[in-house]
């Protein structure tokens, strides 16, 4: 049963000091194709070499807001980064206000402005990841304008009103190892209701392993152990989960396919 990792880092360590062990655990595990994604505009170059490794694994080019910095201006090298062919989708960007060392917000918000402008332009999905940051998050999506390209908010851990309002803007929403940690029931219970043409999977490797794994670098073979979660959670098949969520992925990263 083909499986997508629509979310990892595979240029990070531990993964990329044994990247060819990781990419044949993931191929034998049934995953069919990774996103690599970027958290830095310095990633495109270790990225395209992962992708140069396998023409499975596809890549992404942003800055994550961790990394905004003092706002410098990225419109414009993300619109040119992006013009590889296998770079699928703009991102990880967003906001995240739990460890803002920057008292000022503002730089975050800037970059994540350029960032949906520069997606529209190009015309390919923002990757979005939002923590702490709810209410600021959807206010710039929408003023933004990002429901015109869509994308996905990536290891999802927000309520089920927040879903509701990422899924009307024409977001996908995707799960991540968090989904089986035993003090996740919340998340289960908002996994149960986002519709199934909207649902994506993830590792977030190497960060975040699943049960049985976690504690441990997490790598895209254990995307496995987060469909058979919401299998359960859905009352599916978890081979259901694997073929559509496989499905979305390519309805959303269409330069992937």
């Amino acid at each position: 049963m083909p499986l997508v990792d629509s979310h990892c880092h595979l240029h990070f360590d531990p993964l990329r000091d044994d990247i060819e062990a990781v990419l044949t655990r993931a191929h034998q595990g049934g995953v069919s194709h990774m996103l690599c994604v970027s958290v830095g505009l310095a990633d495109l170059g270790p990225i395209q070499e992962v992708m140069r490794r396998d023409p499975h694994v596809f890549g992404s080019v942003g800055v994550h807001p961790n990394e905004a910095g003092a706002a410098a201006p990225v419109f414009d090298d993300l619109v040119r980064l992006s013009a590889n062919e296998r770079i699928v989708a703009i991102g990880e960007t967003g906001l995240d206000y739990y460890r803002l060392e920057d008292p000022n917000v503002m730089s975050q918000q800037e970059q994540f402005r350029q960032h949906i402008a520069a997606a529209r332009q190009v015309r390919k999905p923002l990757i979005i990841h939002t923590r702490d940051a709810a209410a600021d998050t959807l206010r710039i999506l929408r003023e933004e304008g990002a429901s015109d390209i869509g994308g996905v908010l990536h290891c999802f851990t927000e309520t089920e009103e927040f879903a509701r309002e990422v899924l009307d803007l024409n977001f996908y929403i995707s799960f991540s190892g968090i989904v089986t940690f035993r003090n996740a029931q919340a998340l289960r219970d908002v996994a149960r209701l986002v519709p199934e043409d909207r649902l994506l999977i993830e590792t977030d490797a190497p960060y975040l392993a699943p049960v049985p794994h976690r504690g441990r670098p997490n790598e895209p073979s254990y995307v496995s152990y987060v469909a058979r979660c919401l299998g359960d959670v859905r009352g599916v098949p978890w081979e259901r989960v694997a073929e559509a969520t496989e499905r979305n992925f390519f309805a959303l990263f269409r330069d992937a396919a």
